[in-house]
């Protein structure tokens, strides 16, 4: 709607803008609009006034860490919510009100008042989120946790206004002190990324995983956008090499498309080679392309994505073992593309995406693009309401511990999904590694309790029997089948490990440990000083008292302070978890525990993920002040074996760097030989240049240090 002037009468200057700042706000405001008008929503513009003069009302005088205006941060939620998840008038005035109940005077019902309940649910729904999930107390509040997933299955909305949020806060999270940003990094990594994730938000979900790696390993961060953009231009030249026979055929086709070069992201690659422990030049998927073409009948688009796999198979060697067709059977999170990796130029593999405009929207904006599809009609149980369903599940037989909750959501947000089929052929979707006994329990929580075993191609296999995409799975099931504590280590889902862990407390009235903590626990290295240790931090508060009744607690700790850490004092001023053993010169961060002792992790350490998403009061940021030769320390090497390699080793570690080694264990098979040693050092740097000279060896092709 515009005038006969050329412009929008919805953007004209908010009244009463007068100083600077509220030139800059008025500014910021009428950018939110200008995206608003230009979307495909009806324009509903009044009500979007109205919750921004109410916003801007209720927030005045206050200001963020940056010093700015606290109302341009709603108003960046709100652009995000219509620009980046393409959302209509009540998620933008929700996001425009989102911190209302939480940071000012107004109540919830001031907001119904003025807006409706819809809108005031889904505020409230995100005051939820921010004011109890990862506040101070949430180890003993899983309860809000459960709250957050209540009102997600209730309006999807309170969690895509959430997810803008937390991308807004990412965005500029240089403003806070560090170790508030180790924390919002944390959590980010730990439950966002996976909630992206699993409601198809591919682009929120990279960005959010890119930004949370830039703050917690912002050297590695660096030194891989350095590598990524030193090849750029090598990388554009193979990439349109391969491409231009693609073009072609595509015109000569009559196809309307556009083909998008991409490399993976920072973290995708920073993950790949911590492990698989490979250098950045060693992974072959960096290079990435997506062809998206236009369809105008839903009918052909299966048929035009194989037609345009056709034109890569012409001149281009595929690699067998990665086909993905999400066209026919799409992702649990909705996700449908067509993919394939081709050899391209150099020996180079490249990774080939095909969608059309439709399947391309939905995979950027995940549900949120649904909706945009649904022309008002009665759709079938999408896969968003069965997860939803799997989600209300858990919630009725709920973990009492803060972080197993988290845990158990954890494990149905971030898998790989696998598809297997009933005995009369209906089809169920099933996390990667997911086993007859997760199958079982999928259908039927009874038909869980009972299983005995499964038939698959007329064979029989046990409940612990890992399925196959493709399998049909017959079940057999007794009466007089129960569960027993071993069942712990057969099951992969969420569904089967809450079902099993509540059955058994019931009968037994024990706490159940999962297979990771038996496994570490019936470890013979293990000594009882440790084993007591981790069942200590994973089954209980890892913060509790360590302290004899009536012993005194340790001066308090300044959290917003550099904790400076001293090894080579002779009682050191920290304690060092088991679980990640980290060494001087490692990324380390303090957590303080009820004794007010600082205890540490390496950052990337998975027990401390899950302690900064529920702890992060306690964090405290570090900085290594001294080294110290009594730290144990582990190196893998595996290489060609030949006369006297052993002998070469030995002679590096124990003359040229004077190392003690504590023990060594060699295998071989064939020609092949796998090396453990362990031994005392001082720094991760030292360990790092050893690592770096073993490779300078004939033969050696890996060398890295364990854990």
């Amino acid at each position: 709607m515009t005038d006969n002037k050329g412009y929008s009468p919805f953007l004209q200057p908010v009244e009463g803008a007068t100083s600077y700042e509220d030139k800059v706000v008025d500014a910021a405001f009428r950018d939110l609009l200008k995206c608003y008008v230009e979307s495909n929503h009806r324009k509903k513009v009044e009500i979007i006034e109205k919750a921004f003069k109410f916003a801007k009302e209720a927030h005045k005088g206050a200001r963020r860490r940056s010093g700015e205006p606290y109302i341009l941060h709603p108003i960046a939620v709100a652009r995000i919510v219509v620009e980046e998840l393409g959302l209509g008038s009540t998620s933008i005035c929700a996001a425009l009100l989102h911190d209302v109940i939480e940071d000012t005077a107004y109540t919830r019902e001031d907001i119904e008042i003025a807006f409706g309940k819809r809108i005031a649910d889904i505020v409230e729904g995100v005051t939820k989120i921010s004011g109890g999930i990862f506040g101070d107390k949430a180890s003993v509040q899983a309860e809000s946790f459960r709250k957050l997933l209540l009102s997600m299955s209730t309006d999807i909305r309170v969690i895509l206004v959430k997810m803008a949020d937390r991308l807004h806060n990412m965005r500029t999270l240089g403003s806070l002190r560090p170790e508030k940003q180790f924390k919002i990094a944390g959590e980010t990594l730990y439950v966002y990324a996976p909630l992206a994730h699993r409601l198809g938000l591919s682009k929120i979900k990279y960005e959010l995983e890119d930004l949370a790696f830039k703050y917690e390993h912002p050297q590695k961060y660096r030194e891989i956008i350095e590598k990524i953009n030193e090849t750029e231009e090598h990388r554009e030249a193979i990439v349109e090499k391969f491409v231009t026979p693609i073009r072609r055929m595509l015109d000569e086709a009559g196809f309307k498309y556009e083909i998008k070069a991409r490399v993976k992201s920072a973290y995708s690659i920073y993950k790949k080679m911590e492990n698989k422990k490979i250098p950045f030049e060693e992974i072959y998927d960096v290079y990435a392309v997506r062809v998206i073409f236009e369809n105008d009948d839903d009918s052909l688009e299966k048929l035009r994505c194989w037609q345009i796999y056709t034109f890569f198979t012409e001149g281009h060697k595929l690699h067998p073992e990665r086909l993905r067709d999400w066209v026919s059977v799409p992702k649990a999170n909705g996700y449908r593309a067509l993919h394939l990796t081709a050899m391209g130029p150099e020996g180079k593999w490249i990774e080939v995406q095909i969608r059309s405009r439709k399947m391309d929207e939905i995979a950027e904006l995940g549900y949120a693009a649904h909706w945009k599809y649904k022309d008002g009609v009665n759709e079938d149980e999408t896969e968003l309401d069965t997860w939803m369903n799997t989600i209300k599940d858990i919630l009725a037989h709920p973990e009492p511990n803060a972080l197993d909750f988290l845990d158990t959501i954890k494990l149905n947000l971030f898998s790989t999904e696998i598809y297997v089929f009933t005995p009369k052929g209906d089809l169920l979707t099933l996390p990667k590694g997911a086993t007859v006994l997760d199958m079982a329990f999928a259908i039927h929580s009874q038909l869980g309790l009972h299983c005995m075993a499964g038939k698959i191609s007329h064979k029989l296999v046990p409940l612990s029997h890992e399925l196959q995409s493709g399998d049909q799975v017959e079940l057999i099931t007794s009466n007089s089948r129960i569960p027993t504590p071993e069942w712990m280590d057969f099951c992969h889902t969420a569904k089967a490990k809450t079902r099993i862990r509540t059955f058994l407390k019931k009968a037994n009235n024990v706490e159940i440990l999962t297979p990771e903590e038996m496994e570490r626990i019936a470890t013979p290295e293990s000594s009882q000083e440790e084993k007591r240790s981790l069942v200590k931090r994973l089954l209980r508060n890892p913060f509790s008292s360590k302290k004899k009744k009536g012993e005194k607690k340790s001066p308090k700790i300044d959290r917003g302070k550099v904790f400076r850490l001293y090894p080579d004092d002779k009682e050191p001023n920290y304690h060092i978890e088991t679980c990640c053993s980290p060494l001087p010169g490692d990324e380390v961060l303090g957590f303080v525990n009820e004794d007010e002792e600082v205890v540490l992790h390496k950052v990337e350490c998975p027990i401390a993920m899950r302690l900064k998403s529920v702890y992060g009061s306690r964090l405290v940021m570090t900085e290594w002040g001294g080294s110290s030769s009594r730290f144990m320390a582990s190196v893998e090497l595996d290489g060609i074996d030949r006369r006297g390699i052993l002998e070469e080793i030995v002679d590096l570690v124990s003359h040229k760097f004077d190392i003690n080694i504590r023990s060594m264990n060699i295998s071989t098979s064939q020609e092949v030989f796998h090396c453990e040693m362990s031994f005392f050092t001082d720094t991760a740097e030292r360990v790092d240049n050893l690592c770096e000279s073993l490779l300078h060896l004939k033969g050696i092709k890996f060398a890295h240090r364990k854990g």
